[in-house]
Parts: structure tokens; sequence; C-alpha cells
């Protein structure tokens, strides 16, 4: 069992910036890829970015520029620093972790991005 605990979210104005973090339980996080999904009022959850245990990453093309994946295996830690936000960022943010065919979900944190 792996428990993902996310960090980080809040309010912030439009333009502005955040930085979430996702700690994991387990040692062996580094086998994990890992994601960042998000999921708005009303929409389906949808993959933000991801990043594989090598350190490739994807990003869903609204973010892509303005928000970066990264993992620190040493702290069992993935990020997502997120800029130039926009109202439309706005949601709850999960953080996922799989492993062939397991999957685990951290309980999420909400961004707000309102003026």
């Amino acid at each position: 069992q792996v428990q993902l605990v996310e960090s980080g979210g809040g309010l912030v104005q439009p333009g502005g910036f955040l930085r979430l973090s996702c700690a994991a339980s387990r040692s062996i996080f580094s086998l994990y890829t890992m994601g960042w999904y998000r999921q708005a009022p009303g929409k389906q959850r949808e993959l933000v970015a991801g990043i594989t245990r090598g350190g490739s990453t994807n990003y869903a093309d609204s973010v892509k520029g303005r928000f970066t994946i990264s993992r620190d295996n040493a702290k069992s830690t993935v990020y997502l620093q997120m800029n130039s936000l926009k109202p439309e960022d706005t949601a709850v943010y999960y953080c996922n972790a799989v492993l062939t065919t397991v999957t685990y979900w951290g309980q999420g944190t909400q961004v707000t991005v309102s003026s």
C-alpha cells in the first residue's frame, strides 16, 4: 500500500504561482510513474502532467510552458510548479502513482485562481 499526501494548494490571483507537493509513503517511490491530475466542478478528472521513473515528462496542452513536474526520489516526493495561473486552472489537484497494474491516489488539494 502506498499513501500519497498532497500539499501546497490554496487561493492565488491570476498570473500567480503555486507549488504542489506529493509525498509518498513507500521507499520504492523511484519505481513509480507519478502524475498530477485535476478535476474541476462538473468536469471529468484529467491528466495535467506525468513523470516516469526515468524522468521523462508529459503535459496537457493547456499547461505546457506554464507547469513543470519534477521528482525527488531521495525524498519520495513529486512536485508540480504552476506558473502564470489562470482561472481555468481552478480544480482539485490529485497526485497519482502507478506501478504496472497498480494505481494509487492522494486525497487531493484545492487550487483556486481568482481575483
